[in-house]
This record gives structure tokens, C-alpha cells and sequence, in this order.
């Protein structure tokens, strides 16, 4: 009998914060709330569809078509990285990271991929119906962010 190994899908996700520092959120399709991103993109053999250069190129083209918000990704998220199971028998890698808004004067919009948009302060993730892991890592990112701001001068928002 041939080994056959388990491939896992990976999902790349991002918290994108606003000026008045609260993370964008989307609800999909299960009436949950989530980070935006996505699937990381292998390119078609025509080269119509070009690959991403890497996971956090792939987040920042996923951000921009869900949200129309341009972002530079990075870093990633301490704790970001785990498995969720959206339906039973499914597994998805997740793998998340902070970001940094470049459009921050562009309000978002939601795509056809969702119903709909949401800002929310930190202290109102907790209450949401949304997966632990996604509030994992938005505490983490909102905590390093007002606790060591000087460390993330690359990082910085607008």
C-alpha cells in the first residue's frame, strides 16, 4: 500500500486595525465573524493567474479585493498560527499576522465574499461569535500594540 500524506489547507489571515483602533472584521457565509484573508493563490499553468511570492503577498492582495484596503503584512502574530475545523472532518491551517493599514483614509467595503463588514474595539471581540483563535490573535496584536509601541515604529499606523 502507497503512503498517501494529508495535505492541509493554510489560510492566510489578517488584524487590520482603523485610525480610531478598532480591527476589521467580516461575516461569512456561517454567520460567523472573521479575519479577512484567505488561500494563498499556485498560479494557473497559462500564467493567467499569477502564484503569491509568499504568504504575506498573498494576504495583502486578499485584504485589498475583501476590504479595498491596502496593507503591508507583518509580523506574525504570537499564538497566530492554529487549527481550525469550520465544518466536521475539515481542517484549516491558520496562520495569522498583523498589519499595517497604508489606506487608512479609505473607508472599507465588503466584497461579494461576505455579508457583511464590522469594526470593532478589542473589548467587543470577546463577545462575538467568532473562533477563539481569531480572538487569540487580536488580543495579542491589540496588546503588543498599546503595550510596546515603540517597538513597532515599522509597523506604526497612519
Amino acid at each position: 500500500m502507497t503512503y498517501t500524506p494529508s495535505l492541509w489547507p493554510v489560510s492566510v489571515k489578517g488584524v487590520a486595525l482603523d485610525v480610531r483602533d478598532r480591527v476589521l472584521l467580516l461575516r461569512n457565509g456561517r454567520d460567523e465573524w472573521e479575519l479577512p484573508g484567505g488561500r494563498l493563490e499556485i498560479g494557473s499553468p497559462d500564467g493567467a493567474q499569477l502564484s503569491d511570492s509568499s504568504p504575506e503577498a498573498a494576504l495583502e492582495r486578499e485584504i485589498q479585493e475583501e476590504t479595498g484596503w491596502d496593507v503591508e503584512a507583518g509580523p506574525l502574530i504570537d499564538g497566530g498560527v492554529w487549527i481550525y475545523q469550520p465544518i466536521p472532518g475539515r481542517r484549516v491551517l491558520i496562520v495569522t499576522y498583523g498589519c499595517s493599514v497604508l489606506t487608512p483614509d479609505r473607508p472599507p467595503v465588503v466584497s461579494h465574499e461576505h455579508k457583511q463588514l464590522g469594526m470593532f474595539t478589542a473589548d467587543e471581540v470577546p463577545e462575538l461569535n467568532m473562533p477563539d483563535g481569531y480572538k487569540q490573535a487580536i488580543a495579542a496584536w491589540c496588546g503588543v500594540r498599546q503595550t510596546t509601541p515603540a517597538a513597532l515604529d515599522d509597523y506604526e499606523r497612519m
